[in-house]
Order: C-alpha cells, then sequence, then structure tokens
C-alpha cells in the first residue's frame, strides 16, 4: 500500500525505492525539489530558506553516517521551537504587553574605519 499525500502528490515508497535503487538520481530529484520548492515561497523568505537549506545541507555533509544527521538536524528544530526566540517564546510573548516581552537585546558596536592601503581613505 503507498502512502501517497494527495495535496503534495508526494509518494513516500517510490521515495524510499529510488533511494534504494539509484541513490544519485534520488539526490538529484530531492535536490530540485527543495530548489522548487524554495523558489515557489513568498520572495521576501526565499533568501531565509536558502540559508536554512545551506545549514541543513552541511549538517549532512558533515555527519559521521544518516542517523548522526537525523539527530543533529532533529536536535535543530527542537532547538526552533523550544530554545530563545523559538516557537513557543513567540507565541508565549504574544500575550504578553510590549513592555513585558522577551525581545532580542539589541546590540551596539563601535565602527571603525580603515583607510584604502596605500593611500587617502574616502
Amino acid at each position: 500500500m503507498s502512502k501517497k499525500d494527495q495535496s503534495t502528490n508526494f509518494d513516500f515508497d517510490e521515495w524510499v525505492t529510488l533511494a534504494r535503487e539509484d541513490p544519485e538520481r534520488f539526490e538529484r530529484l530531492r535536490e530540485e525539489k527543495i530548489r522548487d520548492m524554495i523558489a515557489a515561497v513568498p520572495e521576501n523568505m526565499r533568501q531565509r530558506m536558502q540559508g536554512l537549506q545551506w545549514r541543513i545541507d552541511r549538517i549532512r555533509q558533515t555527519a559521521n553516517n544518516p542517523m548522526a544527521s537525523c539527530l543533529r538536524l532533529s536536535s535543530m528544530m527542537w532547538d526552533s521551537v523550544l530554545g530563545e526566540d523559538g516557537l513557543v517564546q513567540t507565541i508565549e510573548d504574544l500575550g504578553k504587553s510590549p513592555e513585558t516581552r522577551n525581545t532580542r537585546a539589541r546590540r551596539e558596536a563601535t565602527v571603525i574605519h580603515f583607510d584604502k592601503p596605500g593611500g587617502d581613505a574616502d
């Protein structure tokens, strides 16, 4: 029995078979689907999605094995839900007055001007 998500036309069993029988094609199609999904999000969110996918790809690339990758990605997702400035904190803050919300502290920095090598500063 195939597990097909009607809303996305995604057949899990088909992808499992492809991963087992032709891992290179599976990887090409996986990357293509990810690019298509990122291209479909509103433009103002696209860079954030590309950055998130870059992080996911680096975790997968540096993990020793698929299980280590899975555990690290799971931890990353839970941090985005339960961690600082995560989903739970954001939802809790919605019920608070603006003065008592847990907002990120603004950081100040001193900007240092560097002269161009060998000459005058602009």
